[in-house]
């Protein structure tokens, strides 16, 4: 195993990790912070605690620079590096006098308390200050720390990160790096002396008084808790180009995407964060408003056409050859459920040249009040593909009304499409458990719905806000 050039995948238990709160299903009732009882306070990205990875292996093995190159590939996300070294216990006098009897790779040098405090604070959305510690005079910096702020990625390296099960089930993905030991010696010498102003024999006296017993009686038994395994470190780019397309898939599954395959949310970048942070801001102004609700409204729409049918089409290019393509769907039409649907129609045209656009009107009293009031739909709407438009989905109720009055159209439930900018997790329990082969393609799933069933933290009254009537 060790010899092998590829990554090991152990069995990545993600899948089955912990739903976050904001996926589980809870009546709408307040917990007294304007967020639904049962739901946790909304986070940045709608309630979504941060992804967890531990990096783990022995000293010198090139951990760090795998932490830095999956940082490097993960640009688009906001990702943060906790390092283990940063919560050394700083040494007594009597400690530093005897400095060179120290065991630094031991579990007990590290602060573990204060590492599990400052993790807890960070995956619940809240920025911490990470002690910076001193390895020429073995004390922390007593009034310099590190801020970190909250992240999608948070990494945690260090040598004994899976020693303590605490620690470990903090994590949501384990990875450790397996280097050969005459390679981390050589590094270890370079560094020691180099970076922390030690000479070459007391490198290699505390290498073998505790650096190599640690690695055989800590570091190396907690292998067996990592998801993957990379020989080779940093070198072994195509083991982390792997890691880092399952994180990327992870980032863009929310929770509730695995329990409903049929809900799909629109890769976040931080353009389409940056979007949702304007539209979402009380203070912007009604064009711009617009201009960027439009924007997103796109991107949700070309993401809703993704999942149409296709066929194959051969086509000749301008310079002779042949291109083997695809054909758009030709059955194809758009329902708004007016009148906050009615926004989605402009971005519908724009991607669908001439598309036959229908309406629905649903009177709203109360959460149980919904009264069907007003459709015109295409004649021919049993036959077509058709594209369900609603900016937000809320309790779900509505979308049920609209859904209910198509298939009674004729419209087959897998050929309905619901295309909404965000949604809560109570909205799509409702929609999906009802209509369990109808897609909803959303660019963000929110917090949740609090008493006055409003999407948390949302956009406010969509329609109004859109057209200028707030």
């Amino acid at each position: 195993m060790d010899s092998a050039v590829g990554p090991h995948f152990s069995g990545l238990r993600l899948d089955s990790r912990r739903l976050s709160s904001s996926s589980l299903p809870s009546p709408p009732h307040s917990n007294g912070n304007g967020a639904p009882k049962g739901l946790s306070s909304p986070q940045a990205g709608g309630g979504r605690q941060p992804f967890v990875i531990g990096v783990s292996g022995g000293t010198a093995s090139g951990k760090t620079t795998v932490c830095d190159m999956i940082i490097q590939q993960l640009h688009d996300h906001r990702v943060v590096l906790v390092n283990q070294d940063s919560f050394y216990h700083g040494l007594t006098e009597e400690q530093s006098e005897h400095v060179q009897d120290y065991n630094f790779d031991h579990p007990d040098a590290f602060d573990t308390d204060q590492l599990l405090e400052c993790m807890g604070k960070l995956k619940s959305g809240q920025p911490v200050n990470i002690p910076i510690y001193d390895f020429k005079n073995h004390r922390r910096c007593s009034e310099s720390f590190r801020k970190v702020n909250a992240s999608d990625v948070i990494i945690l390296e260090g040598i004994l990160v899976f020693h303590d099960q605490r620690v470990r089930d903090l994590m949501d993905m384990k990875i450790f790096v397996d280097t050969d030991a005459d390679i981390r010696l050589a590094r270890r010498i370079r560094r020691d002396t180099v970076e922390r102003g030690r000479d070459v024999a007391s490198v290699l006296e505390q290498y073998g008084r505790f650096v190599k017993p640690a690695f055989d009686d800590f570091v190396l038994p907690s292998k067996k808790y990592a998801d993957v395994i990379i020989p080779k470190g940093g070198d072994n780019h195509v083991a982390i180009d792997l890691i880092v397309q399952h994180i990327r898939t992870k980032l863009g599954q929310h929770d509730l995407c695995k329990i409903y395959p049929n809900v799909f949310v629109v890769h976040t970048t931080f353009q389409i964060r940056g979007m949702h942070t304007l539209i979402r801001d009380s203070n912007i102004t009604t064009p711009d408003f617009v201009f960027y609700s439009d924007r997103l409204i796109r991107l949700v729409v070309e993401h809703g056409l993704g999942h149409l049918p296709f066929t194959e089409k051969q086509v000749v290019t301008p310079t002779g050859s042949v291109y083997m393509g695809v054909d758009f769907c030709k059955k194809l039409c758009g329902v708004s459920i007016v009148r906050s649907g009615e926004s989605m129609e402009n971005a519908l045209r724009a991607c669908c040249k001439g598309i036959k656009i229908g309406k629905i009107l649903i009177h709203r009293v109360g959460d149980n009040g919904q009264q069907l009031i007003y459709h015109k739909l295409p004649m021919d709407i049993a036959e077509r593909h058709v594209l369900l438009l609603d900016p937000v989905l809320g309790t779900g109720n509505s979308a049920n009304q609209a859904i209910e009055l198509l298939i009674r159209k004729g419209v087959p439930e897998d050929r309905i499409i619901f295309l909404n900018l965000i949604s809560a997790p109570e909205g799509v329990h409702c929609v999906c458990k009802r209509f369990p082969r109808l897609k909803i393609v959303t660019s963000e799933i929110d917090g949740g719905l609090n008493e006055e069933y409003r999407v948390i933290p949302g956009l406010g009254e969509y329609g109004d806000r859109y057209f200028g009537t707030d």
